[in-house]
Formats: structure tokens, C-alpha cells, sequence
């Protein structure tokens, strides 16, 4: 029956998301880590499915540049090297700068909002977020900070109404955090270690100040990369 078929199909779609989301989490908290390799079957065996929507999870995240495919032997959590994390952190800074453009120059979502009132409220509900995020980093909780960090980008991202830029920002973001979690893990006490300005930033978008944005943000960038490439050093 049509009905039947097209639940199926929901049910399929709705499990591979939610088993490439628990495989996301396992590497963005360091339980799978960098060159662990596995198979379809396997994965199917540890979450009590069936072999395609696990196959096609993987696939995604392999997309997503995560995981590796081996034709013979499954799939491998993706090594990211220090150039790796370079290139990701500048093209973060691309990313980020173009959307700082919306406010610069009225792009975008700002465009169509004149009396600034979806703008404010948007950008309250992301400081929440971040408010969220920076009481993690302070406490040096890095699995915790990551789950707000992400949201946090994510809703900013979406404030300047470009979809795609917003997608690949969160991809980018994805990938760093993998990448950083990979060094940060070496360190027992992770507190003044990581990141904590998410609100300032959140404040200086509200009063549209992108000077101030854009210096808080190659703070940050300058600050990841540092830690980086020190842990990276030995």
C-alpha cells in the first residue's frame, strides 16, 4: 500500500538520521577515534537495526568528511591533521566574515527586517545559547560546551537568512570540533583552555558593531588554533 510504503520510507530516513547523529556525538566526544574502523554491520549489530539506514548514516557522515569509506574494510573515523585544522579554521573566518557582510552592507536577512525587532529576538535566543555554552567552557566540560557551541553557531548562522552558508559553517564547525578533540583530550583539566566569549560577540551583533565582531572572532580563531597546534607539539 502507498501509505505503508511512505511510512516505511519515514521510518528509514528518521533512524539513519538519528544513528549518523549518535555517530557524530561518539566522535565529537572522542570514543570513536581518529583511524577506529568498523563496518556496517557491526554498527547494525550496536544500535539493533537493519543494514541499510546504518549503511546509508554512514555514507552521510563519510560525506561529511568524518569517516573514510574502504571498499574491503568498512569505514574509519577521519584523521585530521594540523594543516587540516588550519585550512578549516580560515575558511571558518571566510565564512563567518561573509556573513558580517549582511550588517555592513544590509544583506540578507537584515534587509527585511527595517525596525530590527526579528533581528533582536533571534540574536536573545542565541545569547541564551551561548550563555549556555560559555558556563561549559568555564567549567572546562568540553562534551557539554560542544552541543551548545554547535546550536550557538547554528541559530547565529541563520540570523543572517543565507541557508547555505549557514550549512556549511555547521559542516566546518563539525569538523573542528573533531579535529580539536582529537588534542584536546590529552588534557586532564580543560578549564581556561577553551573558548568562553559567546556572548560579547552575541552583544556586538546586537549593537551591529562588526569591527568589534570581527576582532572578537579572530581572537577566537587565533586562540583554537594556538591550543592546537601547542597539544599537537606534545
Amino acid at each position: 500500500m502507498p501509505g505503508s510504503s511512505g511510512n516505511g520510507a519515514v521510518t528509514r530516513s528518521t533512524l539513519r538520521q538519528q544513528i549518523a547523529d549518535a555517530l557524530r556525538d561518539e566522535v565529537l566526544a572522542g570514543r570513536l577515534q581518529p583511524g577506529q574502523e568498523f563496518t556496517v554491520k557491526e554498527i547494525a549489530e550496536q544500535y539493533g537495526v537493519s543494514a541499510t539506514p546504518v549503511r546509508e548514516a554512514l555514507v552521510d557522515l563519510s560525506a561529511q568528511g568524518l569517516l573514510e569509506a574502504d571498499q574491503h574494510r568498512g569505514f574509519r573515523v577521519h584523521e585530521y591533521s594540523l594543516a587540516d585544522y588550519r585550512g578549516i579554521i580560515e575558511a571558518r573566518s571566510l565564512v563567518i566574515d561573509g556573513m558580517f557582510h549582511a550588517l555592513d552592507g544590509g544583506h540578507q536577512g537584515f534587509v527585511h527586517d527595517p525596525d530590527n525587532s526579528r533581528v533582536l529576538a533571534a540574536l536573545a535566543g542565541v545569547r541564551r545559547r551561548g550563555e549556555e555554552a560559555q558556563r561549559a567552557a568555564l567549567a572546562g566540560d568540553v562534551i557539554v560546551l560542544i552541543g551548545y557551541d554547535l546550536r550557538f553557531w547554528r541559530e547565529l548562522s541563520a540570523v543572517f537568512g543565507n541557508s547555505y552558508l549557514a550549512d556549511f559553517l555547521h559542516r566546518l564547525r563539525v569538523q573542528s570540533w573533531v579535529c580539536a578533540v582529537q588534542h584536546l583530550r590529552r588534557l586532564t583539566d580543560l578549564r581556561g583552555q577553551l573558548w568562553a566569549e559567546h556572548t560579547e560577540l552575541v552583544d556586538a551583533l546586537v549593537h551591529r558593531d562588526t569591527t568589534a565582531a570581527r576582532e572578537i572572532v579572530a581572537a577566537y580563531h587565533a586562540h583554537s588554533l594556538a591550543v592546537v597546534e601547542r597539544l599537537a607539539g606534545g
